[in-house]
């Protein structure tokens, strides 16, 4: 087997659409994820985990529509999670299929504790598995990821072993997973030199790493170990994921672009080398950010590194003394390098629609006729109620009208509210049923929301439980757009939705609405599961399905 050439910049592997989704109440159709995953082909990521095929159908379905429409030539590698398990293995290749460039990521514990609680197997029993099953995902793709789970807290002696022997079985990515993000940098440094000192045939894969935030060290850890010479770093947008999350993409990026001089030693460059150290078209960072918030209903926290509100905002007055002098002595980088969009207010109710496309191409977003047509229609209405419309007014229009429709779904026609301090509050709402039936309702509650979810519940009834209720202003201002995030439980499942409106209790109906369209796609999915497959059959996928068995 001949040395793996090792790359002279990092490799952008993006789990978004994997272990992102695993964020509670992050769930994603087919649709939102193909959507996601033509905004990270064009972000520049070089690889896109696009699922675990062998999870549900919808993941299967997920994985081989993203490979067939994204994972062309000249396109991202396209990957899919797979346990150490031929049944797994052989869904991924599958699903795969369609994809110029396939890769399977397959994968099993290697910790002590993993193996006596979980496996209740022995390390031979793990080391036989695991080189047997990076041979068999060989046999169908020549792109092969391995990941020995909770790596950081394994044996050493015991890692360099199953890692030698699976890269002699045909490993060509060899990833490092904090899986609980326990790692300090300090102790990430010693494990990948640990690796590179003690595994015999490390230079022939790639090596990389997938830091969990548990600890709020998983952007750290990933940067120590590109110091130590790890060449693909695993992480998502916004940093969401399993938990408290992976390291985020925006993060690791713009620490390497604006420290490119600190990096560029690691990768045997002079200091002041210009090169990029990702192929990331930064540019396009704030609108991937904005989008994976929106379909997963995952609000980004104002003090969020690069991506939050916050992040380029100035109050100190000693601060915005400083940066009206010179930008650099409180900034570090540029908004604009994120394409992070001014705030100029050049549109209003008499802007016509060559203005609105072209403002929105500017902002980055090519609709079709269709979703223009809608986004514009929604602008004239929000334009009656505002003066003035900013860019971040209509990113969120955009947002709103370009969101996926489920088929078959219930649609919100009225809504009205009668509230005060001396008033019962009530809501009277129209509800049109996926048969096409319509329903009027009305109801009474502890406020004007309470009412118009209590009318709601009644004529939809989807059994669930309301868990949180936020409300963001989108701009500035009395009449700024208000954006309402919920999330709803049913069982062990959640289930977010989110909508904009001048009116937050409009925009709270809708966004209920969103949520629960989001818990009846699930519904009927387990019921077209239950009928495709005997109850058996069923019953010992799941027994045998391991929840927590992701990295």
């Amino acid at each position: 087997m001949s040395i793996q050439p090792q790359p002279d910049r990092v490799i952008i592997f993006d789990t978004t659409l994997r272990d992102g989704e695993q964020s509670p109440g992050a769930t994603l159709n087919v649709e939102e994820k193909l959507i996601i995953a033509h905004q990270l082909a064009i972000l520049g990521v070089d690889i896109i985990e696009a699922g675990f095929a062998a999870a549900s159908p919808g993941d299967f379905a997920a994985i081989r529509t993203i490979s067939e429409q994204v994972g062309g030539t000249g396109g991202p590698i396209i990957c899919s999670l797979a346990r150490s398990v031929k049944a797994d293995i052989q869904a991924a290749a599958e699903a795969l299929q369609p994809a110029s460039h396939p890769r399977i990521h397959t994968m099993i514990s290697t910790s002590e504790i993993h193996l006596k609680y979980q496996l209740k197997k022995s390390q031979s029993e793990v080391l036989a598995i695991a080189e047997e099953m990076v041979a068999y995902a060989k046999s169908f793709v020549d792109d092969v990821e391995f990941s020995p789970m909770d790596a950081s807290r394994t044996d050493p002696e015991f890692l360099y072993q199953v890692l030698s022997q699976v890269i002699t079985a045909g490993a060509t990515t060899i990833n490092i997973p904090d899986t609980v993000g326990y790692c300090t940098p300090k102790e990430m440094g010693i494990l990948i030199q640990g690796i590179q000192d003690n595994v015999p045939n490390i230079d022939r894969v790639i090596l990389s790493v997938h830091t969990q935030n548990d600890l709020g060290l998983a952007t750290a850890n990933a940067l120590a170990a590109i110091e130590k010479g790890v060449r693909q770093v695993e992480c998502t947008i916004n940093g969401i994921g399993e938990r408290a999350g992976n390291a985020a993409l925006e993060e690791i990026v713009m620490a390497l672009q604006v420290r490119k001089p600190y990096f560029n030693t690691y990768f045997g460059r002079s200091v002041d080398s210009d090169a990029p150290l990702t192929k990331i078209k930064t540019q396009e960072i704030y609108k991937t950010s904005c989008l994976v918030s929106q379909l997963t209903g995952m609000l980004i926290q104002p003090n969020k590194a690069i991506v939050g509100a916050n992040a380029f905002a100035h109050e100190s007055g000693i601060h915005q003394d400083g940066i009206l002098k010179h930008r650099e002595t409180y900034e570090i980088m540029d908004a604009a390098t994120i394409g992070l969009p001014e705030n100029r207010i050049i549109l209003g109710k008499h802007s016509g629609r060559n203005a609105f496309r072209t403002r929105l191409h500017e902002l980055g977003y090519d609709l079709n006729d269709a979703d223009l047509n809608k986004a514009f229609t929604r602008f004239k209405e929000v334009a009656d109620k505002k003066k003035e419309i900013s860019d971040l007014d209509l990113e969120a229009i955009v947002r709103d009208e370009t969101q996926i429709q489920v088929e078959r779904s219930f649609q919100l026609e009225y809504v009205q509210v009668i509230c005060g301090d001396s008033t019962c509050p009530t809501a009277t709402i129209t509800v049109v049923t996926p048969d096409g039936e319509i329903l009027t309702d009305a109801a009474v509650g502890a406020g004007p929301v309470d009412a118009v979810y209590r009318a709601i519940n009644r004529r939809v009834q989807i059994p669930n439980q309301l868990i949180e209720f936020s409300v963001q202003s989108v701009t500035e201002g009395i009449d700024a757009l208000g954006t309402v995030t919920i999330r709803l439980r049913y069982e062990e499942r959640i289930f977010s939705g989110q909508a904009s409106d001048t009116d937050i209790v409009v925009a709270a109906a809708y966004a209920y609405i969103n949520a629960l369209n989001r818990l009846y796609r699930y519904l009927q999915s387990v019921v077209v599961v239950s009928n495709q497959l005997p109850t058996s059959k069923v019953q010992n996928f799941l027994s045998n399905f391991c929840f927590d068995c992701f990295l």
